[in-house]
């Protein structure tokens, strides 16, 4: 990498994120290659790194405004504050899941700023190539692995079926809705744990995913099968949505845990269970919502990082940020992911950002005092169009 470069990573300051952009095990790897690194007091503590293990690994210990003074690259998981941005000098690098979909005036005032803002969301899964960066990915498989660990903690039941000198008891019957990676995982998960398992995409292709983990495809005929762009399926029109949902009520009153894993970036996620669905769930019942956030879920009833419990006895919980709850294997997986992009954008130890390359095209949002990504400035355009950004 050439020791061109210094590399920053501050505390995340988001109300309950305990994951930190850089692990001692990737600034080991970033000094081994002769980059700097400067590690703010505390990043790592809230994911069981100790200031004492960056400072082995061969980072400098630096307070927040010294290290925003001195780093051509800024590492983050959660978009920083605009204060923070705004500390940074023009030209700098800012790596994160930015979430700029949602967040476009962000955008554009890096850009004014002079940043070259890089969203680590944005990286499509369908590049092969762009494997060890998919940050997206890692996260995901955290979440859906945790949903069902999550999920048993709150059912007041075995997952798997057993047998003791007081009895047999049933598996448990579990729905995953959603054959993505958090749904795929959580399948796996579920199933190692004894569980009878039933997934459910829209996707074509997501069939013989479900069914090669063991368990079943939930068939809803009413519902075309449809595909998407980089892995996600295309939002449903208003009355395919209606019946996905009617379809759904069916598989999800038998279930006695529901996980629901559909997101849509930058929008809002999909409704797929309604709470008349829900009041048809057996007393002692648990859904686990991934996709829960500030723009709603795919559970009607579900509230972000939340635990609702019905009058009918049924157990909601909101649980948009579970990587977050795993923040050591997440944060890990992470700064691997992040420091992979960072590679790929130096040329001789030096950022350098070449928009004819297919993954920065994909990743880069701002650079040069211009907002680059063609779908951020798309947001832009429209809103500007509409009397102003917010």
């Amino acid at each position: 990498m050439g020791s061109n470069i210094t590399v920053g990573v501050l505390r995340e300051r988001s109300p309950g994120e305990g994951r930190v952009a850089l692990v001692p095990e990737t600034v080991a790897r970033l000094a081994a290659d002769g980059a700097r690194v400067l590690v703010e007091p505390g990043a790592g503590a809230s994911a069981w790194f100790a200031d004492a293990d960056y400072a082995a690994a061969g980072a400098v210990l630096a307070p927040a405004d010294e290290l925003l003074d001195r780093v051509d690259a800024l590492l983050c998981v959660e978009p920083p504050e605009a204060a923070t941005t705004a500390a940074l000098r023009p030209g700098r690098l800012l790596i994160g899941l930015l979430d700029v979909l949602a967040r476009p005036a962000a955008a554009a005032a890096w850009a004014e700023q002079g940043l070259t803002a890089v969203g680590l969301d944005l990286l499509p899964r369908t590049l092969s190539r762009a494997q060890s960066m998919d940050a997206l990915t890692s996260q995901a498989n955290i979440a859906g692995y945790k949903a069902v660990l999550v999920a048993a903690d709150s059912f007041r039941r075995f997952l798997p079926m057993l047998t003791t000198a007081a009895g047999t008891s049933k598996p448990a019957a579990v729905l995953v809705l959603g054959a993505g990676v958090a749904g795929l995982q959580a399948i796996a998960t579920a199933r190692r744990l004894g569980a009878v398992v039933t997934g459910y995409d829209v996707r074509p292709e997501s069939r013989a995913e479900v069914e090669s983990l063991g368990a079943r495809f939930l068939d809803i005929p009413a519902v075309p099968e449809v595909s998407g762009r980089d892995g996600y399926a295309r939002r449903l029109a208003e009355a395919e949505q209606l019946a996905q949902q009617r379809g759904l009520a069916e598989g999800v009153a038998r279930a006695d845990i529901v996980v629901t894993t559909a997101r849509v970036p930058g929008g809002r996620p999909p409704l797929l269970v309604t709470a008349a669905a829900v009041e048809r769930m057996r007393p002692g019942s648990v859904l686990v919502d991934l996709a829960a956030g500030p723009s709603g879920g795919n559970v009607e009833l579900s509230e972000p990082e939340a635990t609702v419990v019905t009058a009918g006895g049924v157990t909601v919980i909101g649980a948009g940020r579970l990587p977050s709850a795993m923040a050591t294997a997440a944060s890990t997986a992470y700064a691997r992911n992040a420091t992979a992009l960072l590679a790929h954008l130096l040329r001789d130890g030096t950022p350098t950002v070449d928009l004819a390359d297919e993954i920065q095209a994909a990743v880069v949002v701002t650079h040069s005092g211009s907002v680059v990504h063609p779908a951020v400035a798309e947001l832009l355009d429209a809103r500007a169009r509409l009397g102003g950004t917010r």
